[in-house]
């Protein structure tokens, strides 16, 4: 149990913290800026793949180009960030706090020291260090040195150069100071001449007089005070743990609990605890939370002479003898002890008071006897008191039942709740679960606090820290409401709500005001129960505290200082602003202050008699602004340049006569007229901040950020309403909302709440974001010239979930939403970008795209969509083209002239029309094509993906389209299930990734022989982990793949096949992921050798990826032995995912790079060896000419002879006469 965090510091403390200032923060040099750390260069070499396009489902996206950059959600918890911007743009965070910031200011002392940013809110921990509501941060190095004095939250700072001095306002405590104080230099904290006010600080400035003013809703100077019922709140010594040495073993009297709960002064055994006799001994009780008791009342042991003579009160743990006051019932004298206390042993004293001169926080306490009348020491009641009034969520600690108290604090549990140890906090506590239960059956606490005066108080809710349960992930928000008063002075019930992912225990003031005493008819009340809607999450209550206040009155919200006043005049009357706050009416609330040429602006929930809720004070005189004001609260005010942007949930001014202004508006101080900002926005607006923003490429200039509960900017002129999450820029220089000047920059979603300009590295702001580089949504460009960037499409695209039939079709389980498929078409002259997915989008003329639209680069990047006959609620998945003609698959139904379309629809891109005979409807439960690839060098088309036949044709998993003949056939049989992926390696081999069955066998990965037309399973992929989601060829030949996919408990896994076995990336990456496409791409240069990527490629992995050591990215690059994050992106409020990538041309591999294919070889090889035999027979030819020419030879007569004459000079029986005369047979006949 922490004591210090019940209260915090006590004055002392409070002083010896202030002095060692100096020794904790000195001062920053000022020399240095904000280091921006650039990531390595991916260097990939995309020159030969002409366009490359990134698809998924993302609204905002990002190229990994500094260390900071992530792709996170803006925090929903109540956290927020010190936040810087990289050079690209994007937002990343400086440190974190749990909970909101409220303001922050450069801290430069007088001669242009810079010691760092003040940041201040409701937060306890800041960069992971406890911080209770301000903190110094160091912007150079995030370091972060707390400021230690306060407790509570803290609204409001200024900075002021001049006097060293930064003014703190807000609902906190610090020494002897309520809701104002000062740091005074580097001396500490200072309390202000006038100990604050008694009411919440909300806004301070500083006039050009060097008068410093404050804002808020208070009515005069002053603290908490005491009540005039002192010592009334009794502590609950019977839920202590009680033990004692050194007692008595006598029956009756040996038991220390007699004493406890004993108020009618009766003796003997029960209700007496003795001693043994003639021996030293000790009392002691342990609580289960913390005290700080201002009266302690003791009954003394009257028992056969016995009693106790002096005694000493120790507090615990810090064992501290505390200094007692008390009235000495012999003398009636003031007294005073600490050692050596006594107590009288007179019959007629039934007890005795002593007063603590310390009032010290404590959790335990010890009553050491040293000095006894008679045989021993004994006592006979025991009661401790203090002034605090709480109330506890555990009813052991609130005011015991047994002392006689009417109505005493307590609680009202319902619900299933826990007790939680107290660990650090000041108590334990009560904890529970949400369930997904109705308002009615929610859990709640009641808490009525023992109020014996009326008057103001500020209530207090104390949330213990969730870093002591560990509970940081799951906290949630606790709905809190009150009622304080009854009759005239009610001020109507109170209604907050409250994060609860405190690292550290924190206080909320949940109301300040007046309080009725407890009466019969009437008890004030605070009932905590969960927030609704957040299931699952905790929620924790622990006490609840009233404090009375006290007050000089005669003020109304505004008080203006002198800070050359060393007491602080109540002459109000003297100020031109007291007195304009006076002038209000009663009540008033100042949320906003601001000061330009000599002119005070006032801003908040007031009225006067002829304006409302903004005026300002000129001349010594309050006046009325254009419209006399506006009509509803004003919430907060900038200035900037000459005109003041106003927040707040008004709808115009208080006549009427300026449409627009809805929540938020300008006002011109030169043309004293109001501006409206478009039309608004559709709910209130809490903060405003300026940033800086480069709305063009090449010129930065200042815009205005909007924050506040509000999801839509309002339709205006030729403007429709756009969809936002909580903050809108406001362009000044177009004077128009940045979503419909440029849509496609850098892109912020979430909340601002303060901005700082720091004298070294630029602006730092505070909030919770969400940042991307460029506001593209579902598509992107990837450049290939130069250094990567990422260019957008033009086309605006709105992501849709799908619905419960739909997301049963998606690949794996997995809910497609967004661009899931992309393709470049540039055949026949043509410049298509063709998208595919589940998305809505508009095109060129206005009307609404569906899930597939074309963009046109011949036709100035105009956007079509499908046309009717395919369902709006399709899903894209695959595309390809064959011969003009575009085959779009997935989760898809219709009807395109008269017949049924499931799974695969025919696009003609000469005619820029369906189809007219479609393919007959592919036909099974849950129909989804995943994966399309045209055959190289022939007219089949192959459909791979979930289902059954194709029209009539028994056709499971995969089908062949043949285009000449326009119908099915089905290759081989033997496949089944659902195919994932393919890819042909050659031009007559297809592999398959999936769900599998091959020839009713389990399977992953299987090959099909399109000219033998067989299946075959791939050697390895039996043993797989899980079904193959994604798959790539590794090399050109795609003899050697990467596959991915998930095991049966959602892991992912990523596989090599080196064409013999199986290389494993093992279980480094996280859970989380799901890898959707896998590519390898070229590198410009080459990394370290390994036997997974080679060294002059890297594998990329696009997904929705969760990457060690880094976090959620949607893509990254992998070089065989580190995951690289390579691209982010956000969707909404949320990591963003991508699906593939996708180029103008395939050469995905160098040529003439890398290892050839074997069948390349063995061509060249031949090539080479028939050359080499023809040199050398045309050599060998060429030296036997020459021989035979140095040998003599001539060449032969080629002169034709005349054959008729030769035939004329020799008769033919000289040619035949002879023959066979060898052979002749008897008779002398010749043979032939």
């Amino acid at each position: 149990m922490r004591l210090s965090s019940l209260l915090g510091p006590t004055a002392a403390e409070f002083v010896h913290l202030t002095r060692l200032w100096p020794l904790l923060f000195p001062l920053i040099p000022t020399s240095h800026a904000i280091n921006f750390s650039p990531v390595p260069s991916p260097n990939l070499d995309l020159s030969q793949l002409g366009r490359v396009g990134l698809v998924g489902d993302f609204d905002s996206i990002s190229l990994y180009s500094y260390q900071g950059q992530n792709q996170n959600g803006f925090s929903t918890n109540g956290s927020q960030s010190v936040l810087t911007r990289l050079p690209n743009g994007v937002f990343t965070s400086v440190v974190t706090a749990d909970a909101y910031i409220n303001a922050m200011c450069p801290f430069v002392m007088r001669g242009g020291e810079f010691s760092g940013v003040i940041v201040a809110g409701n937060f306890t921990s800041l960069g992971g260090i406890e911080a209770q509501g301000i903190a110094m941060v160091n912007p150079e190095s995030g370091n972060v040195t707390p400021l230690p004095g306060l407790s509570g939250k803290i609204n409001a700072l200024l900075c002021d150069e001049t006097t060293n001095t930064v003014y703190v306002g807000g609902e906190f405590k610090g020494a002897n100071s309520t809701n104002a104080i000062a740091w005074v230099g580097t001396t500490g904290w200072t309390n202000l001449p006038f100990a604050g006010f008694n009411g919440p600080v909300t806004s301070i400035t500083k006039e050009s007089n060097g008068n410093v003013v404050f804002g808020g809703s208070f009515d005069g100077l002053g603290n908490t005070t005491s009540p005039r019922k002192k010592d009334q709140q009794v502590v609950n010594i019977a839920a202590a743990d009680i033990s004692a040495v050194a007692t008595a073993p006598t029956t009756g009297f040996d038991d220390p609990r007699n004493i406890v709960c004993k108020t009618d002064g009766q003796d003997g055994a029960g209700n007496t605890w003795l001693l043994a006799d003639q021996q030293p001994g000790s009392w002691t009780a342990a609580f289960n939370f913390g005290f700080q008791p201002t009266k302690l009342r003791l009954r003394n042991a009257k028992q056969e002479g016995r009693g106790t003579r002096t005694f000493r009160f120790t507090a615990l743990p810090i064992n501290g003898i505390m200094n007692l006051t008390y009235v000495d019932p012999a003398t009636g004298l003031n007294a005073s002890c600490d050692a050596r206390c006594p107590l009288s042993d007179n019959s007629t004293v039934e007890f005795q008071d002593f007063t603590f001169v310390n009032v010290i926080g404590m959790s335990a306490f010890r009553i050491d006897i040293s000095e006894w009348y008679g045989s021993g020491g004994g006592l006979s009641g025991i009661e401790l008191y203090q002034d605090d009034i709480y109330a506890f969520a555990i009813n052991d600690f609130n005011e015991p039942t047994c002392a006689d108290i009417e109505l005493g604090s307590n609680a009202t549990v319902t619900g299933p709740w826990s007790v939680m140890p107290s660990q650090l906090s000041s108590s334990q506590y009560l904890s529970t679960r949400v369930s997904d239960v109705g308002d009615s059956a929610a859990p709640s606490i009641v808490f009525m606090p023992d109020i014996k005066q009326s008057g103001n108080y500020s209530v207090t809710l104390y949330t213990p820290g969730c870093t002591q349960d560990g509970s940081c992930a799951i906290r949630g928000r606790a709905n809190v409401t009150g009622v304080m008063a009854t009759g005239t002075q009610a001020a109507g019930p109170i209604q907050t709500e409250i994060f609860q992912t405190n690292n550290f225990d924190k206080y909320d003031q949940i109301y300040f005001g007046y309080v009725d005493a407890n009466s019969g008819s009437f008890r004030p009340s605070v009932t905590v129960t969960p927030s609704a809607g957040q299931a699952g999450l905790q929620v924790v209550a622990q006490r609840v505290r009233f404090e009375l206040l006290s007050s000089t009155g005669g003020l109304n919200g505004l008080y203006e200082f002198d800070p050359n006043q060393a007491v602080a005049s109540t002459d109000f009357s003297s100020s031109v602003i007291n007195q304009a706050g006076t002038d209000l009416d009663t009540g008033a609330a100042v949320t906003s202050l601001v000061v330009s040429n000599s002119i005070t602006y006032v801003a908040g929930n007031l009225s006067a008699g002829d304006f409302d809720n903004i005026f300002k004070i000129e001349d010594g005189n309050s006046t009325a602004l254009p419209g006399g004001g506006l009509n509803a609260e004003v919430q907060t005010m900038l200035l900037e340049d000459d005109r003041i942007f106003v927040g707040g949930n008004f709808t115009n001014t208080s006549k009427a006569d300026t449409p627009g202004l809805n929540n938020v508006g300008a006002y011109s101080i030169a043309e004293d007229a109001w501006q409206p900002l478009g039309a608004g926005v559709n709910g209130r607006v809490t903060n405003i901040v300026a940033l800086t923003f480069n709305v063009t490429a090449d010129r930065a200039e200042t815009v205005i950020a909007i924050t506040g509960n509000f999801d839509q900017i309002l339709p205006f002129g030729n403007n429709q309403a756009a969809a936002v999450s909580g903050l809108a820029i406001w362009v000044t220089s177009q004077d128009n909302w940045l979503q419909f000047v440029n849509p496609q920059i850098a892109t912020i979603s979430g909340q601002l709440t303060a901005a700082v300009n720091v004298p070294v590295g630029g602006p730092l702001y505070a909030g919770t974001l969400t940042s991307q580089g460029n506001g593209a949504s579902g598509a992107v460009a990837l450049s290939t010239d130069g250094p990567l960037s990422l260019n957008n499409f033009g086309v605006q695209i709105q992501p849709e979930t799908p619905s419960g039939s739909q997301r049963k079709r998606a690949v794996s389980g997995q809910d497609l939403s967004g661009v899931v498929a992309g393709y470049f078409y540039e055949e026949e002259n043509r410049n298509l970008t063709i998208l595919g997915g589940h998305f809505t989008a508009r095109a060129t003329d206005g009307s609404t795209i569906d899930n597939l639209l074309f963009v046109d680069g011949t036709k100035n990047d105009e956007i079509t969509g499908l046309g009717s006959g395919v369902d709006e609620t399709a899903t894209f998945l695959a595309l390809a083209v064959q011969d003009d003609i575009l085959y779009a698959g997935g989760s898809i139904t219709g009807d395109v002239n008269g017949a049924d379309v499931n799974g695969i629809v025919l696009y003609d891109l000469r005619t820029s029309n369906l189809v007219q005979t479609q393919p007959p409807a592919l036909v099974g439960d849950d129909v989804a094509v995943h994966a399309i690839a045209a055959q190289p060098n022939t007219g089949n088309v192959y459909v791979a993906g979930s289902f059954a036949a194709a029209g009539s044709l028994d056709c499971p998993s995969l089908c062949i389209y043949t285009t000449a003949a326009s119908q099915w056939n089905r290759p081989a049989s033997g496949l089944g299930g659902s195919v994932a992926a393919m890819t042909w390696s050659g031009t007559d081999r297809l592999v398959i990734g999936g769900n599998l069955t091959l020839n009713d066998t389990a399977t992953t990965m299987a090959t099909y022989n399109a000219k033998d037309r067989t299946w075959a399973g791939l050697p390895g992929a039996e043993g797989m982990p899980g079904p193959v989601t994604a798959l790539s060829a590794a090399n050109d030949a795609a003899s050697e793949l990467w596959v991915a996919g998930a095991t049966a408990d959602g892991s992912p896994f990523l596989q090599k096949y080196d064409g013999e076995k199986w290389l494993s990336v093992g279980d480094t990456l996280g859970r989380a992921t799901r890898i959707r496409g896998i590519q390898i791409l070229s590198l410009s240069r080459n990394h370290e050798e390994n036997e997974l990527v080679a060294e002059d490629q890297a594998l990329l992995l696009t997904g929705e990826l969760e990457l060690p050591g880094f976090g959620n990215a949607s893509s990254a690059l992998f070089n065989g032995t580190t995951f690289t994050p390579f691209v982010l992106s956000n969707s909404g409020n949320g990591p963003g995912s991508l699906s593939q990538i996708f180029s103008q041309k395939q050469n995905f591999f160098k040529s003439g790079g890398g290892k050839l294919a074997v069948g390349f070889v063995v061509l060249i090889s031949l090539a080479i060896a028939l050359a080499l035999i023809f040199i050398l027979v045309v050599v060998g030819i060429l030296a036997e000419r020459i021989r035979r020419k140095r040998e003599g030879y001539v060449q032969a007569p080629t002169q034709m002879y005349d054959k008729q004459a030769n035939m004329e000079r020799l008769p033919p029986s000289h040619l035949f006469g002879s023959l066979g005369a060898q052979g002749r047979g008897p008779g002398g006949a010749p043979m032939l």
